[in-house]
């Protein structure tokens, strides 16, 4: 079980000192870092800066489930708190539909907090996932979510939140009804109103976070730009939402953190690479952008110690599972285990 009791720790600075332990490759990649990737940096600093230290590195802890023959993927996704691509994602090659009696499900429960300021709500498209940070400054809840496809994107930066409604009434944009004409104007509360039960309108026009009446859209690109969750999750956070509380949206399939000791490592598929996950099952494998640098950047002067092999197959695979990367002693992972 991942400990949960270390503040964000993702320190972006140069690793000059550890440079020349650094493989051929990764070399070439810091050299010709670019200007996007030290602003990256700087935010990341910013933000864990602007951190409270109360508040854990990772939320939760991963689990497995052994199925029986009644089980799909999309149904324990909503028992356990999960979106569709992120268990399609930990579980390659697994039917998300039938996988079949006894076989064991990786359930990514466990999550590093991403790179922001640790007050309000934050969202981060990457991961398709909510993080509320209490204002007891140690808890936060994450609840996944679904957000806006190719031209109806979800927008990032900052916002608030500026009103909250329960039994929404949803006002159909004309947008919306240009590209389906049989929706009415307005649609009333009720099991046909795709806010769900709870809406929650941000500073952003048009943009807002809702219940959904489509359950199964809750860890898709689906929506019109709009944030969808779980019924029982909107309900369950909406007492606790105030007007006026920030609203930060991100875009970080990459997240690091350092805990202790440890450099721990979480990939998820981009945006683009997410739609492929919905239609195919499986992403065409690459790494993030300025995947070398970051990784160098969050490991300082452990970046010696970083186990590219296993970082890069992470980076590639991008299950979305929070991994170790450092070695022990500057050791191989083979070399590792023939000393225990």
């Amino acid at each position: 079980m991942i400990q949960t009791n270390r503040r964000l720790f993702c320190a972006a600075i140069a690793a000059t000192a550890a440079f020349s332990a650094l493989p051929a490759a990764a070399q070439t990649a810091a050299k010709s870092a670019t200007k996007s990737a030290a602003k990256t940096a700087t935010k990341t600093a910013a933000a864990a800066a602007a951190s409270k230290s109360g508040y854990p590195s990772i939320v939760g802890s991963m689990q497995t489930h052994v199925t029986v023959y009644e089980d799909s993927l999309v149904d324990l996704a909503r028992k356990f708190g999960l979106g569709y691509t992120e268990i399609v994602s930990a579980n390659p090659g697994v039917d998300p539909w039938v996988p079949g009696a006894d076989k064991k499900i990786v359930l990514p429960t466990a999550h590093i907090l991403p790179a922001a300021p640790y007050k309000g709500i934050v969202i981060n498209l990457a991961d398709q996932r909510l993080y509320f940070f209490r204002e007891d400054g140690k808890s936060v809840d994450s609840m996944p979510l679904g957000i806006g496809n190719i031209g109806w994107d979800t927008p990032k930066g900052t916002t608030e939140v500026v009103r909250k409604k329960k039994n929404p009434t949803w006002y159909v944009p004309k947008s919306v009804r240009k590209e389906d004409p049989e929706l009415p104007a307005i649609v009333k509360p009720g099991p046909d109103n795709p806010l769900g039960s709870h809406a929650v309108y941000l500073g952003w026009p048009a943009y807002l976070f809702h219940g959904t009446n489509k359950p199964y859209g809750v860890g898709r690109r689906v929506s019109h730009g709009c944030v969808r969750l779980y019924p029982e999750d909107i309900a369950r956070l909406f007492g606790d939402i105030k007007v006026g509380m920030p609203v930060t949206v991100v875009d970080q399939p990459m997240k690091v953190t350092m805990m202790d000791g440890q450099l721990w490592l979480e990939i998820h598929p981009s945006q683009l690479q997410a739609d492929e996950v919905e239609q195919t099952g499986k992403h065409t494998p690459s790494k993030p952008a300025e995947f070398e640098f970051l990784l160098t950047s969050a490991a300082g002067d452990n970046t010696n110690r970083i186990d590219w092999e296993k970082a890069k197959r992470a980076a590639l695979e991008r299950r979305g599972i929070p991994i170790p990367i450092l070695r022990e002693n500057g050791l191989k992972e083979k070399d590792q285990a023939s000393v225990k």
